[in-house]
């Protein structure tokens, strides 16, 4: 145990030590939105790499200036198999934080899905009172099905909150990565992001720079690195998200064979709405039910966004065809690497969009006669937004009354103008 814990001995942590030898590095920002106030049981969700244990140990060098370095807990939980294993471990660093005096601890429970019913070793000490007195972050990975854990403990999480880690927004990137003070706002003040843009086109020309680094990098850590610090992103690091990946959905009982040919299909489908039924026709997974819980997977392991069609009053098409978004540039090239199939620069763009507006809105899609790429509620109205990469003609739906158009100009100046937190 003490060797996931080396503060308690005064030594340093290798993941610590191994941030702050990188000559790119930043502090995401879910460091400062955690808080530790007892009671409290927080979930932090995110994706493979999206950095949630570097986050994690940025947390504890926070909390080593003000608190005995031993009331403070980590625990990497993909070395254990059930609920008992966990609550061994939970017992055993109780036992010695009250043999120490410590009163107070802070217990960090890394990528706790791994667990067989996790939640039964906490939910236990907490109605023991045994975790009434201290803070526990857990973590993990697979979001729906950390996140479906939440009904275990109805009123048992004290001032705990959701904390949803995502790959890093483009305006955050401009900020940390270019070093640009853009003007920001929130996503929901319509007006206020049209006057940002008009602000920031000053910058026009170095923020299209930063957009076209963002298409390679996406928001995950580790690529962002390699092309600042190398100029270029390497094909272990593609290899590396593939294979965990490919971990985590083989956990799932998915095959990878049955999932790189969905995976191929959405790719080919270029953002095209498509059904389960057509998916299962051109892969043989056999029916579409199949088909539909191979896309969940994705979804579940934060890789895919799903939007379905929103109709002119208000209704969810959940019938309807889909439209597939990756969510992130860096799965794209992951992906495309892995099946073989080139994705477009507006391909790409218009998934950027559409993974920004669902941080903080409602979003779907329209499709009839004419087509919007997305559609968000705002404030209880439909507002559409359209990627228009080249020389292609739009017409806006006559139900929308309010949209914006996007040129390869002015999508990277609204991805940085807008606050991408959800309020």
């Amino acid at each position: 145990m003490e060797r996931y814990n080396p503060w308690w001995v005064g030594e340093e942590d290798t993941t610590y030590l191994r941030w702050k030898s990188y000559r790119v590095k930043w502090i995401p920002d879910v460091v400062e939105r955690i808080t530790f106030n007892p009671f409290s049981l927080h979930f932090l969700v995110g994706p493979r790499q999206v950095g949630k244990t570097t986050a994690l140990k940025l947390c504890v060098q926070r909390l080593l200036k003000e608190r005995n370095p031993r009331s403070i807990f980590y625990f990497p939980c993909d070395e254990l198999s059930d609920y008992r294993e966990l609550g061994e471990v939970l017992d055993s660093y109780l036992s010695a934080a009250r043999a120490w005096g410590i009163t107070q601890c802070i217990l960090f429970l890394d990528e706790v899905t791994f667990v067989e019913e996790w939640w039964r070793a906490v939910k236990v000490r907490i109605d023991s009172g045994a975790l009434l007195r201290h803070v526990v972050v857990v973590s993990g990975s697979s979001s729906l099905d950390l996140l479906a854990q939440k009904e275990k403990f109805p009123g048992r999480r004290g001032s705990g909150m959701d904390i949803h880690m995502l790959p890093m927004d483009f305006a955050s990137y401009v900020r940390k990565l270019g070093g640009l003070e853009t003007k920001t706002g929130l996503a929901s003040d319509l007006e206020g992001i049209e006057r940002n843009m008009k602000a920031n086109s000053l910058f026009a020309s170095r923020i299209s720079e930063l957009f076209r680094a963002y298409l390679k990098t996406g928001g995950f850590p580790v690529p962002i690195r390699e092309l600042f610090e190398q100029g270029r992103v390497s094909v272990e690091t593609q290899q590396a998200l593939l294979e965990w990946l490919r971990s985590d959905w083989r956990k799932a009982g998915k095959s990878d064979g049955y999932m790189k040919a969905v995976i191929s299909y959405i790719l080919g489908a270029r953002l095209s709405p498509i059904s389960w039924l057509g998916i299962a026709r051109e892969t043989s997974l056999g029916s579409p039910h199949t088909a539909q819980s191979y896309v969940e997977c994705l979804q579940d392991l934060q890789a895919v966004k799903v939007l379905h069609l929103l109709s002119p009053d208000g209704r969810v098409e959940f019938r309807k065809n889909k439209k597939v978004h990756f969510l992130d540039p860096f799965l794209y090239s992951v992906f495309s690497s892995y099946t073989g199939v080139e994705v477009l620069e507006e391909t790409l763009a218009e998934s950027v969009l559409v993974c920004h507006l669902s941080r903080v809105f409602d979003t779907y899609y329209w499709r009839d006669g004419s087509e919007v790429d997305a559609v968000s509620l705002v404030g209880g109205q439909q507002v559409g937004f359209e990627v228009k990469w080249g020389p292609r003609s739009w017409r806006r739906p006559a139900h929308l009354k309010r949209t914006f158009l996007l040129t390869e100009e002015t999508l990277p100046l609204l991805l940085s103008s807008v606050t991408w937190d959800k309020v």
